[in-house]
């Protein structure tokens, strides 16, 4: 495993900890799609955000 997905992997567990604290019913769906692509890409080493802003044109 790499620094990057070490990375991700921290920053999914700090935002599901304040998901956790806050309480899960209370929390806005909105706030686990960050959560589950930064788990996917730490375990998988493909980030979906590094593809769709490179499709954008970004670099």
């Amino acid at each position: 495993m790499n620094a990057m997905r070490m990375t991700q992997l921290t920053i999914s567990l700090i935002i599901l900890a304040g998901i956790w604290l806050t309480g899960f019913d209370s929390v806005h769906w909105l706030l686990y799609v960050p959560v589950a692509l930064l788990t996917f890409a730490g375990i998988s080493g493909i980030c979906p955000g590094m593809k769709v802003w490179g499709k954008l044109g970004f670099k």
